[in-house]
């Protein structure tokens, strides 16, 4: 009785060591910044024309005069130990 309980134990830790290493490996890239250009932003251009919306409408691509300072400043933050 114990002997079967002991096969059964050592069977599953080399089954599951073997799955380990069959198992495929996800193939990862870093991620990249992104930059203004990847962003969808409002814009403002001459002789667009304006929508006309009766209700509560999600309008894309809306018609901006003044966003502010668009810039991309990158984040510098030490972690670790103090």
């Amino acid at each position: 009785m114990v002997w079967n309980f002991l096969v059964q134990i050592v069977a599953s830790l080399v089954l599951t060591a073997i799955s380990y290493v069959l198992a495929p490996r996800p193939k990862t890239t870093p991620p990249k910044a992104a930059g203004l250009d990847d962003l969808t932003l409002p814009t403002a251009e001459e002789g667009r024309a304006i929508p006309v919306v009766f209700g509560t409408v999600l309008l894309r691509g809306a018609n901006v005069v003044w966003a502010g300072d668009l810039k991309v400043d990158p984040i510098r933050k030490s972690g670790g130990k103090k």
